[in-house]
């Protein structure tokens, strides 16, 4: 008898032979997410710095409301959400067989992935990070920000 949480996914992500999702681990996330650190601050390199000397903005990041730091983190969070939006996955999660669902196994929604990926990582990630140490210890491999979204991270 199947229990009714592996019931509630679509079966295109539960295995054939058993009924329970493989959800992704701590490490397989903290590796996925140190390749789109690598994506991110390539984009960063490669688009955001040429257009500030172009403008002949400055590129100091001395203070948190500098230029260059906010356009940083607007390429950050801007990759996050709209990756996770489109192919629930960011390169990062491409690479290393993972995938976002929600945890009823629905489409993500437009506020699921913004609470997801801005407010509940934002939050994870002001706790010293330890938001993210709750992947290592809970049942399903839950952060804090999939614990706010509601969403989990599976092994595909």
């Amino acid at each position: 008898m199947e229990d009714t949480q592996s019931m509630a996914l679509p079966a295109s992500i539960r295995d054939a032979a058993d009924p329970a999702p493989r959800y992704g681990g701590f490490w397989l996330r903290f590796w996925a997410y140190c390749l789109d650190v690598i994506v991110v601050s390539s984009l960063n390199r490669l688009v955001v710095w040429p257009l500030f000397r172009l403008f002949d903005w400055p590129l100091e990041r001395d203070g948190l409301f500098a230029p260059a730091s906010v356009a940083a983190a607007v390429v950050f969070y801007a990759y996050f959400v709209l990756m996770t939006k489109a192919f629930g996955q960011t390169l990062g999660k491409m690479v290393f067989g993972l995938k976002v669902v929600d945890e009823q196994g629905g489409p993500l929604t437009w506020l699921t992935v913004l609470f997801r990926e801005v407010i509940g990582k934002f939050i994870s990630k002001t706790l010293l990070f330890v938001g993210f140490l709750f992947v290592a210890f809970s049942e399903k491999k839950k952060g804090m920000h999939d614990q706010f979204a509601d969403t989990i991270v599976i092994r595909e």
